[in-house]
């Protein structure tokens, strides 16, 4: 998949080799109801054409009200990763600025879709809106496609046991860790990733050393104890309990992922990890104490270990 990014000032000429069948939103989560939309690419370009995504960085809420932006479900980089999974030929990772927000509908139709994707199908969902203010609706956008030679496309709302999939629900589920709802709705399991850091070694000191990774968007949608499957690169999926939070009994002001995994101590400074949550064990506390973090991890670990007895090995 070839990545497109902002250039100076929009650089003119078209950005890819020829038309496309060219699908355009947020994609947090590469849920079900997005893969619906490059599926509908996918049908549209046949063999001669390629597809395209136009999304945008940051989510346009971050950009506005950061303070009421919500959890991102997928890293940019892990949002690229799953697009890739689905055979996206082209992707423009737009940077969401004062001057797109600025750009009125037909010109963000003609700019962006006409003379740099080269658009000759555009697939959206039912609620797509786009332009300044939001202004542009499907109907302008289906007029200005019989004007500019490019078809409009609405794929419908997927649909799971009655309700619509988004990425808005998906969180919630995740918030209550409902990990297998999400699963249906993602159509994956929720998982994490990133490298491990170095830590300041106090697990090791109490007796469960962890691997700690950064959580990169925050806030994060999961978070409190979890027992998880975790993998160390491309490596078996091992048992683990995970804290995801900002480590209030050690006065943490960051928030940190951190998995200690069971009957295993190796440095892991540096390594990929993947985690894969199964049960949200509580919610993240304070304690009076060292003493007392302690005699809780060890009832953390014990329910960790009955509750990932009774679940399947990720593949």
């Amino acid at each position: 998949m070839r990545i497109i990014r902002n250039r100076p000032e929009w650089s003119d000429g078209a950005y890819v080799p020829g038309r496309t069948a060219v699908a355009i939103g947020n994609f947090d989560g590469v849920h079900l109801g997005h893969q619906a939309l490059i599926a509908r690419c996918r049908e549209l370009a046949g063999a001669g054409e390629d597809t395209a995504v136009v999304t945008f960085e940051p989510l346009p809420l971050a950009y506005f009200r950061p303070e009421l932006a919500p959890p991102r479900l997928t890293t940019v980089y892990r949002k690229l990763e799953l697009l890739q999974a689905l055979e996206v030929d082209h992707t423009w990772l737009m940077r969401f600025d004062t001057a797109l927000a600025a750009l009125e509908p037909q010109a963000f139709v003609e700019r962006i879709l006409v003379e740099r994707m080269r658009a000759w199908h555009v697939v959206i969902g039912s609620d797509f809106r786009f332009g300044k203010d939001r202004t542009g609706s499907i109907e302008l956008l289906a007029y200005l496609g019989e004007e500019l030679d490019f078809s409009v496309n609405v794929v419908p709302s997927v649909m799971l046991d009655g309700e619509r999939i988004s990425s808005s629900g998906i969180r919630k589920m995740l918030a209550a860790g409902d990990f297998d709802g999400a699963a249906r709705w993602l159509g994956r399991p929720f998982r994490m990733e990133g490298r491990v850091l170095r830590g300041a070694g106090l697990g090791r000191k109490l007796g469960y050393p962890t691997a700690n990774l950064a959580v990169r968007a925050e806030p994060s949608p999961v978070t409190g104890v979890l027992a998880a499957w975790a993998r160390i690169g491309d490596g078996p999926w091992l048992p683990s309990v995970t804290n995801l939070g900002r480590r209030p009994v050690v006065d943490g002001k960051e928030t940190l992922l951190e998995v200690h995994f069971f009957d295993f101590d190796e440095d892991l400074y540096g390594q990929r990890l993947d985690v894969q949550f199964v049960a949200k064990l509580r919610d993240e506390l304070d304690f009076e104490g060292l003493e007392a973090l302690v005699d809780q991890m060890k009832q953390d670990e014990a329910a960790a270990r009955d509750c990932l007895a009774a679940a399947d090995v990720p593949e």
